[in-house]
């Protein structure tokens, strides 16, 4: 008799390389090495954000090189607006707010992929206003 069922299956999870040329192709950059400058600018700014299950989580999803990243970051005791965020990212980069709201969606979009829609949506639920567009989500808000 033969044991018909399924072997539990990881889902294919994606190189650092692979997640490289995906930011390169989402934020049409000419390089590699600015694909890579985003991302850690990024996840540095995202892992400052992110704390408990989720944080976890969507470490276990994102490639090793990318997780470290995330996860070196001590988290703020608040977390900041979609917009403060952006801004301090800027600061840190020495970089223009459009530039780096550009490369933001960018990153955040392809962490999205990652991380998948219920992830996404409790990463969400945890920052204040202004995250969701990053993240390439629609902004909802509950009728007052």
């Amino acid at each position: 008799m033969s044991d018909l069922r399924a072997p539990l299956q990881q889902p294919d999870v994606m190189t650092y390389e692979q997640m490289l040329e995906k930011v390169r192709y989402e934020g049409a950059y000419p390089t590699r090495e600015r694909a890579e400058e985003a991302i850690r600018l990024v996840l540095a700014g995202l892992g400052r954000q992110l704390t408990g299950e989720e944080r976890v989580e969507l470490a276990a999803r994102l490639p090793f090189e990318a997780a470290l990243t995330l996860t070196a970051q001590v988290p703020l005791p608040q977390p900041v607006t979609g917009w403060a965020f952006v801004k301090g990212l800027a600061d840190r980069a020495g970089a223009s707010i459009a530039t780096t709201r550009w490369d933001t969606g960018a990153v955040l979009t392809t962490v999205a992929d990652l991380a998948g829609p219920d992830l996404t949506s409790r990463i969400l639920r945890q920052l204040p206003s202004g995250h969701a567009l990053l993240f390439g989500q629609a902004e909802l808000t509950q009728a007052a």
